[in-house]
């Protein structure tokens, strides 16, 4: 139990009173320890009344896995028993380093009543995140001391990469060939391999008509085809420091991380293998190409398996070493970054060699507050100095990119926020172009 600075106020208050009193005439003495005694009474009613611990029942619920990029709460139920007064009450939770600090609660409970409130958990990374305690707080009626009490919870909660977007796209692409635009049996759409002829009625695509065939039945004929299947798309995914840089708020990794679920999950319901690849200094993970009933439950728990490392980059060691463990043609997305033109030397030589064999598509975060920094009006030379760095920065970004389209690499730099949506629309678009 502590003093409020109310209570210390209050003391305080009277000190300077007293002695204007007693200057003005001496015979007011006794008006300092009645003040005094006043206060202190006060202070033991303040006591007295507040609620006590043992009469505070808490319960407490946390959710059993957290998504990164997805906040979820913390509830909190207090239930006053056996008082003499109702009471509002501050509430903190202490959390590990994997989750931002919350901000407090403050929650007001009436006698024999129970009141619930939520403190927000916002994941800053994957991994477990570790709940330590919960510290609640509350006053008198009269706000001159604190009451304080700790409950120890010590649970750990699973960060896991996000499946929002996929759940999301799961529900507009219920149908197994909604990816293609047409939706005709035996999942029929904008393919090379011809399968039938059928009558032509409106809505089908008017380049599909057979003319010649058209001519000998008599009637528009056009050609239907099936979609190809079985390619294999790994997610090559850079774990060095560069990738840890937080956007937003969650590491470069992780928004690579959830878009690459989204774009496994599309690529596994359109019939395609998934795999997925980790380096940095060195190899971290592979996982080889897989299709069918379980092959995006592997893809997720590999991907949850992805550690944050802060070593530099090895594309030699790691894309040559992936080049060598692929046996046939495949699209490989390789989301990684980079600095500047020096830094890019290595890893746009080694995708070079890559793309000689596989479609090879390289996919970079934009970082949006670079860009406000490049188009910001300078108001000091320091503003100044800031924008014409950022924009050089900007344009050796834009060299490195130019290059690598030269080199018949395909480059994606998107922003955090449409990610997933600009991987998925790239994909089908290699998809439609046969271009594996």
């Amino acid at each position: 139990m502590r003093p409020t600075f109310r209570a210390a106020m209050i003391y305080a208050a009277g000190v300077p009173v007293t002695l204007v009193l007693i200057l003005a005439d001496p015979a007011w003495w006794p008006v300092g320890p009645a003040y005094l005694g006043f206060v202190t009474l006060l202070c033991g009613m303040d006591v007295v009344f507040a609620p006590w611990a043992r009469n505070l029942n808490v319960q407490w619920r946390w959710p059993q896995i957290l998504y990164i990029g997805e906040d979820s709460e913390l509830e909190v139920r207090l239930t006053l028993g056996d008082s003499r007064l109702s009471a509002s009450f501050d509430v903190v939770c202490d959390l590990g380093e994997l989750l931002a600090p919350p901000s407090s609660a403050r929650v007001f409970v009436g006698k024999g009543q129970d009141a619930i409130t939520s403190l927000k958990l916002s994941p800053l990374r994957r991994g477990n995140a570790d709940i330590h305690r919960i510290w609640l707080r509350w006053s008198g009626p009269f706000g001159l001391f604190n009451r304080q009490a700790v409950y120890d919870l010590n649970a750990s909660v699973a960060v896991l990469p996000n499946l929002n977007m996929v759940r999301q796209a799961a529900l507009r692409f219920s149908a197994r060939d909604a990816l293609h635009g047409i939706k005709l049996q035996h999942q029929q759409g904008e393919g090379s391999e011809f399968n039938a002829l059928r009558e032509w009625v409106p809505g089908l695509d008017h380049r599909s008509i057979d003319w010649k065939q058209s001519a000998r039945h008599r009637m528009l004929v056009c050609k239907e085809f099936d979609v190809e299947r079985n390619h294999h798309i790994i997610l090559a995914f850079d774990t060095g420091h560069l990738m840890s840089e937080p956007i937003d708020g969650i590491p470069r990794l992780d928004h690579a991380v959830n878009a690459s679920l989204l774009l496994g999950w599309a690529s596994i319901v359109n019939g395609d293998r998934v795999g997925l690849y980790a380096f940095d200094s060195r190899v971290r993970q592979f996982s080889k190409p897989l299709g069918g009933r379980h092959a995006f439950s592997n893809l997720q728990s590999e991907a949850a398996k992805l550690d944050y490392r802060y070593d530099e980059t090895n594309f030699t060691l790691g894309l040559g070493e992936l080049l060598g463990r692929l046996e046939r043609r495949s699209l490989i997305i390789v989301q990684s970054d980079f600095v500047d033109t020096i830094t890019a030397e290595l890893m746009v030589e080694n995708l070079q060699r890559l793309s000689n064999r596989h479609l090879v598509m390289f996919v970079s975060l934009r970082n949006i507050g670079l860009d406000r920094i490049a188009k910001a009006r300078p108001d000091t030379m320091r503003d100044m100095v800031r924008s014409v760095v950022a924009d050089d920065i900007d344009h050796e970004r834009r060299v490195v990119f130019e290059k690598l389209r030269r080199l018949g690499v395909l480059c994606v730099e998107t922003t955090s926020q449409t990610m997933g949506a600009d991987l998925l629309n790239h994909y089908l678009d290699i998809k439609r172009q046969e271009l594996i």
